[in-house]
């Protein structure tokens, strides 16, 4: 019961923090970002590497993350060319290309362990983590705080279905081999929860969401729920492959931060392509 409550108490904070940074504005929701990135890679950085990682490598790895969401940030509000010019954006951008350098030629000094699996760790992690964090940025300046705030409600939805569905009806695996409790019933209930919630915010909330029909609401429906199983999938398959339970121990009762973004980081790119594909076609 403890553990129900501190997990619940936990939870409620967690959503507390998103919502507030995304309702708080640009920096707020940069802020968000850079702190998930670096915290995310620092923990995917000590299962991959099973603790044994320079803590140079580690804070590197982390500057880099931070650069990266950096060079992202607010500034893009002001649309991609003027954000080229910008100062900030300048010196992010040739602070992350030094960084890229350093990673590799300081692996020649440092003693960690196995060299070529850590820089490779290490690279793993800005394109798992980093990127799609950075990317998350854009597409909140772009597009809208409104679509980023579906989104976030759109994983937490499809998670939310996946688990009443799949614990009363689960009896086909969806993907036994990286994750046994996971069923299509299971997936189709997330489904049906984000194809229902997409509906009511068109109806109800429509606009703020310019420019989107009702079947492009469905569409962004499908995109997260279809990509946030794949994320849950990968993390999983991450941790199945290092004997690992959880990512850390941050949140109490949720695990670590790459716990609860796993879905995010391919949802972000995913729904970025979507959107992209509906603007052009």
């Amino acid at each position: 019961m403890k553990n129900v409550i501190t997990r619940a108490i936990t939870g409620l904070l967690y959503v507390a923090l998103i919502v507030g940074a995304i309702m708080g504005g640009s920096w707020w929701f940069w802020g968000l970002t850079t702190l998930f990135a670096v915290l995310a890679v620092n923990e995917f950085n000590r299962i991959t590497n099973k603790n044994f990682v320079s803590n140079t490598t580690s804070l590197l790895d982390m500057i880099g993350a931070a650069l990266l969401t950096t060079a992202t940030g607010p500034q893009f509000s002001g649309g991609f060319e003027w954000a080229l010019s910008h100062p900030t954006v300048a010196v992010c951008a040739l602070g992350y290309f030094l960084y890229m350098l350093l990673r590799f030629i300081i692996q020649l000094y440092v003693q960690d362990g196995n060299p070529l699996s850590h820089l490779a760790h290490s690279v793993m992690g800005q394109v798992y983590i980093a990127f799609p964090m950075a990317m998350l940025n854009c597409l909140y300046n772009s597009a809208g705080k409104y679509i980023v705030l579906a989104m976030f409600i759109l994983i937490w939805l499809s998670d939310t279905g996946a688990f009443c569905v799949g614990s009363l009806l689960g009896k086909h695996k969806l993907f036994e081999r990286i994750s046994p409790k996971k069923s299509w019933e299971g997936f189709f209930g997330g489904l049906a929860f984000c194809l229902i919630a997409p509906a009511v915010f068109f109806y109800g909330f429509g606009s703020d969401f310019p420019g989107m029909s009702l079947w492009s609401m469905l569409g962004l429906g499908a995109v997260v729920c279809v990509c946030a199983t794949w994320g849950d999938l990968i993390e999983s398959l991450v941790k199945r492959s290092l004997n690992v339970k959880d990512s850390g121990n941050l949140l109490p009762g949720h695990g670590g931060i790459l716990d609860r973004i796993d879905s995010l980081l391919l949802v972000t790119p995913g729904v970025t392509f979507y959107l992209l594909c509906l603007l052009h076609f």
